[in-house]
C-alpha cells in the first residue's frame, strides 16, 4: 500500500521526500526499502491475476460494458478461463467494472381506442412464456419511444419467444400501423432468407391491444401470412411481459446509456442496428442457458436436423 502511494506521487515530490514525510507520520519506510521492493520480481500468481484482469476488461468492453458479475462469469467460462464467480467479482472490483442496472421501463405508446367496438383476438398466450419448444411457435411484438432534439421517434420490435431473438425491428418518426407492419415484414423475411421451407402457418403473434396491432391492415397482414393473432389484456404489461423485458434491455443497455447521442431518428436507427446484431449473436441470455439467441436456435436445428439460421 505504501509503495503504491509512492508510485502515484513520486514524479511530483520525489521518493526521498515522500519517505521522510511518511516516516514522520508513523509510517516508516526507507528509500532503499522502496527500491528493493520495486526490484523484487513479480510472482507468477500476481502476473496471472493481472492478465485475467486485462481479459475481463477487454471482454467487458466488447459487450458494451453492460455485464455484471454473473454474466461475466459465464462469459469467461465460455472463453475457456477456469475461474469462479467470486473470483470474477474480485477481478471486476480491481478493474473498477460493474454491470448496468435495469430501471423500470414500461411501454405506454400503444393504447386501445376507446371508441373501437370491433371484436379483437383472444389471448392465446396466457402469460405462459416457458411453453414454446421450438422457434417460430410464438412471436411477440411491441414498440417504444426515444426522445431526440428533433422530436420523438418510435422503435418497433418482433421477438421469437423460444430463442429471445429479435427477428424484426423498425424506427420511424410516428407511431403508425406502417411502423409495426414493417417490423412484421422484416421478421418474415429474416426467416425466409435462411430457410426456403419456412412457413408461418400455426405461428401465434402476440401483442397488446394498441390500435396499431388491432387495425384492419395489421390483422390482414397476419392472416395473409398464416399467423394467428393474439391480444393481451388492456393496460396490463404482464400480458406481454417478455416483450416488455426486451424493451427494458434496449432502453437500459443502449438508449438510456447514450441519451445525449440521439440527434434524430437516423442516429437511433444506426445504433439500434448494431445493438440488435450484438443482442442476437453475442449477448448471453440467462433464460436460454446463457447463450446468444442465434446460437440457441442453431443448437435446436442441429438437434432436429433442420436448416441452420443466420444472424439478423
Amino acid at each position: 500500500m505504501i509503495c503504491a502511494y509512492i508510485d502515484a506521487h513520486k514524479h511530483r515530490f520525489g521518493v526521498e521526500p515522500i519517505c521522510r514525510v511518511l516516516s514522520e507520520h508513523a509510517m516508516p519506510i526507507a528509500p532503499s526499502s522502496y527500491y528493493a521492493h520495486r526490484r523484487r520480481p513479480v510472482s507468477p500468481a500476481l502476473r496471472a491475476e493481472a492478465e485475467l484482469v486485462n481479459t475481463v476488461i477487454d471482454l467487458h468492453r466488447e459487450h458494451h460494458g453492460v455485464y455484471g458479475v454473473r454474466k461475466m462469469w459465464h462469459l469467461m467460462t465460455q472463453e475457456g478461463h477456469q475461474v469462479g464467480r467470486d473470483q470474477i467479482a474480485r477481478l471486476m472490483s480491481i478493474a473498477g467494472l460493474q454491470g448496468v442496472r435495469r430501471g423500470d421501463h414500461t411501454t405506454t405508446t400503444t393504447r386501445r381506442r376507446t371508441t373501437d367496438d370491433r371484436p379483437r383476438p383472444a389471448d392465446l398466450i396466457n402469460r405462459d412464456w416457458a411453453a414454446p419448444t421450438r422457434p417460430d411457435q410464438w412471436w411477440v411484438a411491441d414498440f417504444t419511444y426515444v426522445w431526440t432534439p428533433a422530436g420523438f421517434c418510435y422503435v418497433s420490435f418482433v421477438v421469437d419467444v423460444y430463442s429471445r431473438r429479435i427477428l424484426g425491428w423498425r424506427v420511424a418518426s410516428s407511431m403508425t400501423t406502417a411502423l409495426v407492419t414493417a417490423a412484421l415484414e422484416q421478421s418474415l423475411f429474416t426467416r425466409r432468407r435462411t430457410d426456403t421451407r419456412f412457413t408461418a402457418t400455426g405461428l401465434v403473434h402476440h401483442s397488446d391491444a394498441g390500435s396499431q396491432y388491432t387495425s384492419i391492415a395489421y390483422t390482414t397482414a397476419l392472416v395473409e401470412a398464416g399467423i394467428a393473432p393474439s391480444i393481451g389484456s388492456v393496460g396490463d404489461a404482464l400480458d406481454n411481459a417478455l416483450m416488455e423485458s426486451t424493451i427494458g434491455l434496449y432502453k437500459t443497455e443502449l438508449i438510456d446509456r447514450y441519451r445525449r447521442s440521439w440527434a434524430g431518428p437516423q442516429q437511433v436507427e444506426t445504433a439500434t442496428a448494431g445493438w440488435v446484431h450484438w443482442f442476437n449473436t453475442r449477448r448471453l441470455h440467462s433464460s436460454i442457458d446463457y447463450r446468444p439467441p442465434v446460437t440457441y436456435e442453431q443448437l435446436y436445428r442441429q438437434q432436429t436436423s433442420a436448416p441452420t439460421g443466420e444472424a439478423a
